[in-house]
């Protein structure tokens, strides 16, 4: 066997090494973001909402450590309900939360459908 230099002289990319240390602080300094199906359920339910006229207005955060869809009943107004994704709170509580104007947490889980599921519209009895 020789060594050519850490077998990247064939060209061959999946040969090179990289730290775990460094991958998962390089992981760990990226923003918390709604993944593109998480965020479609979401903007659904907006658009339901807004055709309802309930809501009017929306802000998406993305911070070091959660995600927040904010909506507003007016842009100048404090958010009505936030939608929250913390992924350390995964394997605990669900990593999805409902939590309303008075920061009162409505509903918590793992699938975000599910917690959605808080803004249907119950039948009444009339």
């Amino acid at each position: 066997m020789t060594d050519d230099g850490g077998g990247m002289g064939d060209g061959d990319a999946s040969a090179i090494l990289i730290p775990l240390h460094e991958a998962r602080s390089a992981r760990l300094d990226q923003p918390v973001r709604f993944d593109r199906r998480e965020l479609d359920q979401i903007l659904r339910l907006y658009g339901r909402m807004v055709a309802a006229n309930e809501w009017r207005d929306y802000a998406i955060d993305h911070l070091t450590d959660r995600a927040v869809f904010s909506v507003f009943r007016r842009a100048s107004e404090v958010p009505l309900f936030q939608i929250v994704k913390d992924p350390k709170l995964a394997r605990k509580q669900g990593a999805f939360a409902v939590i309303a104007a008075g920061g009162r947490i409505l509903k918590r889980g793992q699938e975000l459908g599910r917690v959605l599921g808080v803004f249907d519209s119950k039948l009444k009895l009339v």
